[in-house]
């Protein structure tokens, strides 16, 4: 329990822990470095005096050093990352297609040539003959539901 009292123990601790930083990178160990040191001036003013305030302060001081070095670095280092569509189908909707075998009358299925690939298409109803344009409705299963395209 002296130890836990001891200036000097945290005081060590908080070098041994900023140092540690370089070993692994993060931040995290440089919090609990700042914490500990926050620790060893408390007990040096008196402020702690017993094992209990020592820890309760070592844990919320290094928490709020942890959100508050969190919110800093995304301010001052925003991040690059950005989120793009990932439904493929919304990248599908209103693109051109060439007909590449009749497709219909009726459920008729046929051919069109989509992003360099050979695509099962269904239509309308309607007869879309082999060179034509349509253009992509949805995509139904592994199907694309296409429209003859309006010139």
């Amino acid at each position: 329990m002296e130890l836990l009292l001891s200036f000097e123990t945290w005081i060590v601790l908080a070098i041994l822990l900023a140092s540690a930083e370089i070993f692994v990178p993060g931040g995290i160990l440089l919090n609990l470095g700042i914490a500990s040191l926050i620790v060893a001036i408390g007990i040096k003013t008196a402020l702690l005096t017993n094992g209990v305030a020592i820890f309760t302060t070592w844990f919320i001081s290094a928490t709020i050093l942890l959100f508050v070095g969190y919110f800093v670095t995304n301010k001052f280092f925003p991040s690059k990352q950005r989120v793009d569509n990932t439904d493929e189908e919304l990248d599908v909707f209103g693109q051109e297609v060439l007909v590449t075998h009749t497709i219909g009358p009726g459920h008729n299925k046929g051919r069109v040539d989509f992003q360099g690939t050979s695509w099962t298409a269904l239509g309308d109803g309607s007869t879309i003959e082999q060179g034509s344009k349509a253009t992509i409705i949805c995509k139904e299963n592994i199907s694309l539901v296409v429209e003859p395209k309006n010139n």
